[in-house]
């Protein structure tokens, strides 16, 4: 998931930023409207998590051009007011979810979550291929149920490699999805951390690398993944 935090108090929008990543998502910062404005129309996020209340360019126009542009991108709006027209208005706006300051992080972070889920089709909270067990709500995977030590950005791989049902991922999408606009996209970044994952997930091999398009993963879905 790749997710842009658009939040003017920066110690709040770094602390946001370090947990969702912690979380194994993307996540870019801008501290102003008009950065924000540059972002979205540059990359294509799942989720914008928005203060209403933002300096160069309010919020609110933001949110109406992300609306407009017709993308698949669900907004968050985070503002300090707390009265009922305050959270209709943004909502009016094309939010898709509102949330008033002081909050929990966890919250945030299911709403984001939760927002993330709605801008792509519908999948199983459990992916399950070739042994490997995804658990995404509970960050927590396996193979042949042996529980799996893989760091956040290792689990972001793997889940769009999981994602992709067996259809080839390239090095660029992986960029895209699983890392945040700071990586060079002129270096082995990907190619390392898919060496890493390779190694994590042990024998026989199940992640395939296909010459001149990318990656993905061998085998076959399990007929009772997700049901579990």
């Amino acid at each position: 998931m790749r997710v842009l935090v658009a939040e003017d108090e920066r110690l709040m929008a770094d602390a946001i930023a370090k947990g969702l990543r912690r979380r194994a998502m993307a996540v870019d910062v801008v501290y102003d409207g008009d950065a924000a404005l540059e972002r979205v129309s540059v990359h294509r996020y799942d989720v914008v998590v928005l203060d209403r209340d933002l300096p160069e360019v309010h919020g609110d126009e933001v949110c109406r051009a992300i609306v407009a542009a017709g993308a698949e991108t669900r907004v968050l709006m985070l503002t300090a007011a707390v009265g009922i027209r305050d959270r209709v208005d943004g909502l009016d706006l094309g939010a898709d979810d509102y949330l008033t300051k002081p909050f929990a992080f966890a919250e945030l972070a299911a709403r984001v979550g939760a927002l993330g889920r709605r801008s792509r089709p519908a999948l199983p909270p459990v992916l399950e291929r070739a042994g490997i067990r995804l658990d995404r709500p509970r960050h927590s995977a396996s193979r042949d149920g042996l529980l799996l030590s893989l760091s956040p950005k290792e689990f972001a791989v793997l889940e769009v490699l999981m994602r992709a049902e067996g259809t080839v991922v390239s090095p660029e999408e992986l960029l895209e999805k699983a890392w945040d606009e700071n990586a060079d996209p002129f270096t082995n970044t990907v190619r390392v951390a898919v060496m890493t994952l390779r190694r994590k997930l042990g024998d026989p091999p199940v992640i395939e690398t296909v010459a001149g398009a990318g990656y993905r993963i061998r085998g076959t879905p399990l007929s009772s993944a997700g049901s579990r």
